[in-house]
């Protein structure tokens, strides 16, 4: 089981959906179903943090009425 800090947003959200299922089934007994819940948490927790730091990132991209692209420097800690 790959490590949730060093996954990627995609690689975090498929594991996750596929946790959905399988929870949703219901053909899990309970002590797999709550590790599976935990996991699942973590995984949503990490997209989360995944997708704030790409909305800053975005936030950040100002276009000058010159037409020019840069980048703003942000005050926020992400």
């Amino acid at each position: 089981m790959q490590p949730i800090e060093s996954m990627s947003f995609e690689d975090a959200l498929r594991e996750l959906e596929a946790i959905v299922r399988r929870l949703e089934e219901g053909k899990t007994n309970l002590e797999d179903a709550m590790a599976a819940y935990e996991r699942g948490a973590a995984l949503r927790a990490h997209c989360e943090k995944k997708l704030k730091d790409a909305r800053l990132r975005v936030e950040q991209i100002v276009v000058g009425v010159d037409g020019v692209i840069t980048k703003k420097e942000s005050d926020l800690e992400v």
